[in-house]
């Protein structure tokens, strides 16, 4: 209970500090999956779907404590959750991007969850016009192929909340905030609603994904991520069979929302992100505290 002050507490501070600034959801943009421009591009109501899998190493601390780096690749294949796939889904090709975060966090404790936030990091989306790419072996895990399309740095704050092993709890929310400075979006893709290209500004990224670990991953999936993209040398990169390992390594899988954000007069600072990433774990809380009781 006084845990959930706290994180009651952080969320007012978070509010009257202005965390929204610089952070109100851009609603009814336009994006042309294939760089077409503003006019045959897809109107989105507010964010991009996407999936994808990660895998994480933790290095112990000290106590409770750790510090960690993130391995992911997503694709984004449609937007609001419709059902209309992007048309270069289905005539060839796809929408796809790789993160790379670092952060820390503190192992949870029986019952009682940890938590874990980010300190930095980079996400960078790709158009792929070639078929069925992802989840490929050419590149890391096919989601690094085509064009460049956009450029995010990870900022402080975000996480979620981890168990005894570190792995997000399941089915626990993950936020990540991120910026694009002003050309970090490629002409031609991403626009506002009365067709100005944002490739012009700085614009800031909120990603929410439901994490879950993944107990068997594919050889695939520890050859390209876990090796190639992580640089891993332990076991499925050594000759010998891949078994995650709690407090170790291990992969988990996510799907949810990309969102575009206004920067109006400022980015927010680091501090202020951070909160509003402790408000959201106290609202996570606070639902599975209901849901137990129930």
């Amino acid at each position: 209970m006084k845990l959930l002050k706290k994180l009651a507490l952080a969320t007012a501070i978070a509010v009257s500090m202005g965390t929204a600034q610089g952070q109100t959801v851009l609603n009814d943009w336009v994006f042309n999956p294939n760089g077409g421009g503003f006019e045959s591009g897809q109107e989105i109501n507010e964010y991009l779907d996407v999936n994808g899998n990660a895998f994480i190493t933790l290095n112990p601390t000290g106590g409770s404590s750790f510090s960690f780096r993130e391995y992911a690749v997503f694709n984004l294949t449609q937007a609001d959750s419709n059902g209309m796939l992007f048309p270069m889904t289905y005539q060839g090709g796809n929408i796809s991007a790789v993160f790379e975060g670092t952060g820390t966090g503190s192992f949870g404790t029986g019952e009682t969850s940890g938590a874990f936030t980010f300190s930095g990091g980079t996400i960078r989306m790709y158009q792929n016009p070639t078929n069925n790419q992802y989840s490929g072996t050419e590149g890391i895990y096919g989601a690094n192929l085509g064009n460049l399309i956009a450029s995010f740095d990870v900022l402080a704050g975000g996480g979620g909340l981890v168990d005894s092993t570190g792995a997000p709890t399941t089915n626990g929310q993950v936020s990540v905030f991120a910026q694009a400075s002003a050309g970090g979006l490629a002409p031609g893709y991403f626009f506002r609603a009365n067709g100005d290209d944002l490739s012009e500004e700085s614009i800031l990224a909120f990603a929410f994904t439901n994490a879950n670990a993944i107990g068997d991953p594919s050889d695939r999936l520890v050859d390209e991520v876990a090796c190639e993209f992580a640089g891993f040398t332990g076991p499925g990169c050594d000759g010998t069979d891949y078994a995650n390992a709690p407090r170790q390594y291990f992969f988990i899988s996510g799907n949810g929302q990309f969102k575009l954000n206004e920067v109006d007069s400022e980015v927010p600072e680091p501090g202020s992100l951070a909160l509003f990433g402790i408000a959201m774990l106290g609202a996570g809380m606070a639902a599975r505290k209901r849901n137990g009781k129930t």
